[in-house]
């Protein structure tokens, strides 16, 4: 394979080629499967994908005259199985919903068509995304391409592994705890967490209508750019340029102690990213969260639970021999949690929002971890989301920026976090991070 193949451009890069006539849609797609006939057999991202049905539609695409094309002309997008598409099945990983096929297209969905979006196939989820168990249903589990006895991480393991590979240049999870940022991490790859509520969930599985949020895969920033625009997140703040110089970051050690110690790798890369950072003369300022956030953690788990009742009774009743454990647990409330704990934990988590938002503004962003490390081996299991839970509980946009690598040369990614509604924002800190540290990180692609 040579670097000139399109299966290895970024979604701006085939964009650039489709609007100088250098490369069709069609012939694009025909590189994309091609990788996918030859990588897939090992890494397992798929849980649909009809090769007609993709050449079908590049071709309408390619049919279009350029001044009618749209913003996201082309662009190939893996699409996590518990969003519904009208012309595949939405399966959630689970036996309920085997070869299900709905006729409408979620929102999500809709504005990427919409926009000029080429819908590619449906990759794997862990159970309704809701469990921390790899995709096993149907087939083999998804593996890290970096590493396949590895875990790409979950709930989005499809997704996360398809856009590390170079299968599709954009994908799309979800993150309801950790469910896009932890593979972000674990694949190396760009992962973004919007602002809760910015983009709709109609037509998404729900887990938890109090965090789940639409997640966003990509290898570059640029990539990332078009996503939003498309999506029309828009800050209230002017866009001036950043610049990392004079810049000043906080880098957050250990928010709770509900975080667990990070891996060897982990802490590494926190240690390594704040000395580039300052390297390059931004000032980094190392803080712990102050006490009042202490119970975030704790509050997010049983806001979780509360809302896992609703969300998987219709299933319980319906199937319940078919629904993992965890979920039997959640709609019988196993852990015991009164309306009175769930009122205190929502309204505990509403009340820290506007506190960490005034925290976060004090600097251009926040540095976090992603991940415990590098992904672990074993792909039962897809791993802690621990060190994610804080900033969906607090409906903060945050992005997994790849550049880092663990005791095993496996990828790690840092988490960069912003104030609510400021996504545009955090785009424009990535862009300047990412050059850093994917330069002077120490981990290279080289699949």
């Amino acid at each position: 394979m040579t670097a000139t193949e399109p299966f290895r451009l970024t979604a701006a890069q085939a964009q650039a080629k489709f609007k100088d006539g250098s490369l069709t849609v069609e012939q694009y797609a025909k590189s994309l499967l091609h990788r996918v006939s030859t990588r897939d057999p090992t890494v397992h991202a798929w849980a649909y994908l009809d090769p007609d049905l993709v050449l079908e539609q590049a071709r309408k695409l390619d049919r279009i005259p350029p001044e009618e094309r749209g913003p996201l002309h082309g662009v190939a997008i893996g699409v996590k199985d518990v969003i519904l598409t009208k012309d595949m099945p939405t399966q959630h990983n689970s036996p309920i919903y085997e070869d299900d096929a709905p006729r409408i297209d979620a929102a999500s969905i809709m504005t990427l068509r919409a926009n000029g979006a080429l819908i590619f196939g449906k990759t794997t989820t862990t159970e309704f995304a809701a469990t921390s168990v790899g995709p096993s249903h149907k087939g083999p589990k998804t593996a890290n391409p970096h590493d396949p006895s590895r875990t790409p991480g979950g709930s989005s393991s499809g997704s996360g592994a398809a856009v590390g590979d170079m299968q599709v240049p954009i994908g799309l999870g979800t993150q309801t705890v950790g469910s896009t940022i932890r593979p972000g991490s674990f694949n190396g790859i760009y992962a973004m967490k919007p602002t809760w509520n910015s983009i709709s969930r109609e037509g998404q599985k729900l887990y938890s209508l109090i965090f789940d949020t639409l997640g966003l895969y990509a290898r570059s920033v640029d990539d990332l750019q078009l996503l939003i625009d498309a999506f029309q997140l828009v800050d209230d703040g002017p866009e001036g340029h950043f610049a990392i110089k004079g810049a000043k970051f906080a880098l957050v050690t250990l928010p709770t102690p509900e975080w667990p110690e990070p891996g060897p790798g982990t802490e590494a890369a926190m240690k390594k990213g704040a000395e580039l950072l300052r390297a390059h003369g931004a000032m980094v300022e190392e803080i712990t969260l102050p006490d009042e956030f202490r119970p975030m953690y704790k509050y997010h788990l049983q806001v979780l639970a509360g809302d896992g009742r609703v969300a998987f009774l219709p299933d319980y009743y319906q199937a319940k021999h078919h629904l993992h454990d965890s979920l039997i647990g959640h709609v019988e409330n196993k852990d015991k949690h009164t309306r009175r704990d769930q009122l205190k934990a929502f309204d505990e988590l509403a009340a820290m929002r506007p506190k960490m938002d005034v925290l976060a503004d004090k600097y251009a962003a926040i540095i976090a971890p992603s991940a415990l490390d590098e992904a672990p081996v074993g792909q039962g299991n897809t791993g802690s989301a621990a060190f994610c839970g804080p900033w969906t509980a607090m409906h903060m946009p945050v992005v997994n920026v790849p550049g880092f690598k663990g005791e095993n040369g496996m990828p790690i990614g840092l988490s960069v976090v912003a104030s609510r509604y400021r996504d545009q924002h955090l785009l424009r800190v990535c862009r300047e991070v990412g050059k850093i540290f994917e330069a002077e990180g120490g981990w290279k692609r080289n699949l």
